[in-house]
């Protein structure tokens, strides 16, 4: 028989067969428990038979998307196109106890006061558990696995995150290890155009000064290579206002248009990660349309679970957000959305060839080697994670962004400082100015002290360090008249407590009142003899 799973497609274990109430012993697989995990051991009972169609995973079996069972277009269903998240007519079980939370995230390091979810998000233990149920599964037959289970799972996954995101199709999504991926199959494709010489030598490409590390590195390894003109946007920081942003969107632009240019693409951050600053997105989208640029790709690392995500109504050509970082999925898994209609969307690429190359974006993603795809596999029992709460993710983005600028008020009250940019440009993470005298002059700096945070308070945070990056921005200076060059970067999530951001207050405190200086942890500079 097929994989066995329950109503929705999901993995399940077994039920001894009334048929045979003893299955031979070389079709049956029981495995033991994955601990530290609260899970069952799960037993299953595969098929060994030959599938019928053709033994080639490249033939055409697997070169289109399967078509969609009920429980692909119940997960569609489950979600609308408002960015509100899935809102089923029936919830799964009662409203979450704080108990219950607690229980979920009992796998987190408990003498860690953890207000760092933005960089790698966090996975309750109900949907790591169905992780590890499609990891044994795969384990115990992959050849059925591969053949029979993989790409409707995927294609399930791919259904739900349509409907969470307003996608006008499923063929519109596709599921990758993480944003910087996305990025890489956008600005692969545009690199070949000027390879190619459908992009002239010296177009331009626009992005933001701060972009993700890791995308404006790509940026440059894959179109300023290939001969674009990289144009930044200096974004001030502090900001005031997403005017402010605007204006500074809107120059920069100019001086890419500079000469009869053309700017091939803009690659925009929905909230940027290092300063953390929601960017109005929609309105930098239509700047674009308005100034004749060609393609815009929202690098979207953050969002969903943080702020409204209809990718419709933003308007962009290339839309990616991490599930893994705000939205409960274990790491890693992303989506990156484009329009069926776009007749660049069948010229995209999975940056990792294999056999799926030439069947559309959606299924090479799909199959990019052997690796562990169970991260893909369980946005289904993220969203219903995310059900058990009052209000669903809607309720969960609202009192996280209430609590953490509440606690984003409380340490900038106790360190004479004050917030990065204003409440409605701020989402789960909100930038707190730390105490000038600490000294932060630098990138290095900035590590330095999280990590003495880190191994010496048990405290884990960001740290950014600020330079003006406008011309005539002035630097903004503590109560005390100090300028402050160093942000803690808070973040909020069901799991947090008040105590954790009193840690943090509390051990800033601390090196203050010792007269501690960044300078004190730079290595001894080397003196000739």
């Amino acid at each position: 028989m097929p994989l066995t799973t329950d109503e929705a497609g999901r993995p399940i274990a077994a039920r001894a067969r009334a048929r045979d109430p003893n299955p031979s012993p070389q079709h049956t697989h029981t495995l033991s428990p994955i601990t530290p995990l609260p899970i069952l051991s799960l037993s299953l009972s595969l098929s060994l038979s030959s599938p019928s169609g053709p033994t080639n995973p490249s033939a055409a079996a697997m070169a289109s998307d399967p078509a969609p069972d009920d429980a692909a277009r119940a997960a569609a269903a489950n979600g609308h196109g408002n960015g509100n998240g899935p809102s089923p007519a029936k919830r799964p079980r009662a409203v979450i106890s704080a108990a219950e939370i607690r229980a979920e995230f009992a796998h987190h390091d408990a003498a860690v006061a953890r207000v760092n979810n933005g960089s790698f998000g966090c996975c309750p233990a109900s949907v790591l558990a169905a992780q590890a149920r499609w990891q044994r599964l795969f384990l115990a037959q992959p050849d059925a696995f591969y053949f029979h289970g993989l790409q409707q799972g995927l294609l399930r996954s791919r259904a739900a995150v349509a409907g969470l995101v307003g996608a006008g199709d499923v063929s519109e999504v596709s599921l990758v290890d993480n944003a910087t991926t996305a990025a890489a199959i956008v600005l692969q494709h545009a690199a070949w155009s000027f390879a190619e010489g459908h992009f002239a030598r010296g177009d331009a490409v626009l992005m933001l000064h701060y972009a993700y590390g890791a995308v404006k590195k790509s940026i440059h390894a894959y179109v300023a290579r290939a001969g674009a003109n990289v144009v930044e946007v200096p974004l001030p920081f502090p900001v005031a206002s997403a005017d402010a942003i605007i204006a500074e969107f809107r120059a920069a632009l100019a001086i890419a248009k500079e000469g009869g240019r053309r700017v091939r693409l803009a690659v925009i951050d929905h909230i940027t990660s290092m300063p953390s600053v929601i960017i109005p997105v929609k309105e930098l989208v239509a700047i674009c349309r308005e100034e004749g640029v060609d393609k815009v790709f929202v690098d979207a690392a953050h969002s969903i679970g943080q702020v409204p995500v209809d990718v419709r109504d933003i308007g962009a050509d290339f839309y990616t957000s991490n599930l893994h970082k705000w939205f409960f999925c274990p790491p890693a898994v992303a989506f990156l959305h484009t329009h069926k209609d776009d007749p660049i969307a069948s010229q995209l690429h999975h940056p990792v060839v294999s056999q799926e190359y030439g069947n559309g974006l959606p299924m090479e993603s799909g199959w990019i080697g052997t690796r562990d795809y169970s991260a893909q596999l369980v946005v289904s029992e993220a969203i219903d994670f995310v059900n058990r709460f009052e209000g669903g993710i809607e309720a969960i983005r609202s009192r996280n962004h209430e609590k953490v600028i509440e606690m984003g008020r409380m340490l900038a009250e106790a360190w004479g400082t004050f917030l990065g940019s204003p409440p409605e440009l701020c989402g789960s993470m909100v930038m707190v100015g730390m105490p000038g005298c600490l000294g932060v002059e630098s990138d290095d700096d900035a590590m330095r002290v999280r990590t003495m945070l880190r191994k010496d308070f048990q405290v884990e945070v960001p740290i950014y360090y600020n330079s003006r990056r406008v011309e005539g921005q002035e630097m903004a200076k503590d109560k005390s008249g100090d300028p402050v060059t160093g942000y803690v970067r808070i973040s909020h999530q069901v799991y947090n407590v008040r105590e954790d951001y009193e840690r943090l207050r509390d051990a800033i405190n601390k090196l203050v009142s010792e007269g501690f200086t960044s300078s004190k942890l730079r290595p001894s500079e080397k003196r000739e003899a």
